[in-house]
């Protein structure tokens, strides 16, 4: 009886240890599970709650001259598409928070919109300049902020996250030491999750090599009028712009693969490079209806494509 006693004893404490470890072990995977969906459903919602900023940019009503009244209607609609823009921009900063890297808003959002801005600003001093003397700067106004809202919301409810990362993290190595058996068993599903996380990361790795493709734009050279002399400097700066720019978008694409959504480059690139040609192309509108006539459409040609 002495000595059944303590393999009684020892069967008895290892039965108790391996339930504890398993109603520990239990608990840990309930606190990761519910961690994981608090990102799904609640983590977002917390986040926009805290506020994802507003887009504030300059007013730029107070800077135009007098306006002739035959350039009114068209002033006053670029004007409008100022305002229209803001509010897109606005709408999409709400829509994709906590999408992207550190710098999403500014190449997603704050560029695009700066490059919408300018093309309309030019338009205000072409309407302007078709009746009166044109006003130039304007493009100073184009750049617009983020006024943010509500990012120590957001960093708290990250260090939340990670709190809870830490307390499961705590409640895996007490179950790990309730229980030599079920620790062992938490150990080989680690290791099975960390092999297949390799090689997802390999595959991952694998596409992104996989090229980034280029980006080709019409070529508006052979659109163009007869040139004044006067002018062709301009001209020609604003055809290198539009190279320069074909070529900074091509860098980025390669830059950035793997980054984003389905629509990254669409809204990250295409879409920026699109307004900054347009842009140009005013420019050189401009500067060629100083000494002769004015070509117009030539926007018709600012929109590029991916070739893969």
């Amino acid at each position: 009886m002495s000595r059944a006693l303590p393999k009684y004893n020892k069967r008895r404490v290892a039965f108790i240890g391996g339930a504890a470890a398993v109603a520990l072990s239990g608990t840990v995977i309930a606190g990761f599970a519910l961690a994981g969906e608090t990102p799904a459903s609640g983590g977002t919602n917390a986040r926009t709650l805290a506020g994802p900023g507003t887009i504030s940019c300059p007013d730029v009503t107070g800077e135009l001259p007098a306006i002739p009244a035959s350039a009114q209607a068209e002033v006053d609609r670029n004007l409008g598409d100022l305002d229209t823009q803001i509010q897109e921009a606005n709408k999409r900063l709400v829509d994709t928070v906590g999408q992207g890297g550190p710098n999403f808003v500014q190449n997603a959002i704050l560029g695009p919109l700066e490059d919408k801005r300018v093309a309309a600003l030019n338009r205000i001093e072409t309407a302007i300049g078709r009746a009166a003397e044109k006003p130039e700067g304007l493009e100073a106004f184009a750049a617009c902020q983020l006024n943010a809202d509500g990012g120590a919301g957001a960093g708290e409810a990250a260090g939340g996250e990670a709190g809870a990362g830490e307390e499961a993290g705590a409640g895996a190595e007490a179950g790990a030491e309730a229980g030599a058996e079920a620790g062992a068993g938490a150990e080989a599903g680690a290791g099975a999750e960390a092999g297949a996380g390799e090689d997802a990361g390999a595959g991952t790795g694998e596409a992104g090599n996989a090229g980034a493709g280029t980006i080709s734009c019409p070529d508006v050279t052979g659109e163009l009028p007869a040139i004044p002399a006067s002018a062709q400097a301009e001209v020609d700066r604003n055809l290198g712009d539009l190279d320069t720019q074909i070529q900074e978008a091509n860098k980025r694409l390669v830059d950035t693969v793997g980054q984003g959504g389905p629509n990254f480059v669409q809204n990250a690139i295409l879409g920026p490079l699109e307004d900054k040609r347009v842009a140009a192309l005013n420019r050189i509108e401009t500067a060629i209806g100083r000494a002769a006539e004015k070509p117009e459409g030539l926007e018709a040609f600012a929109a590029c494509q991916l070739n893969q």
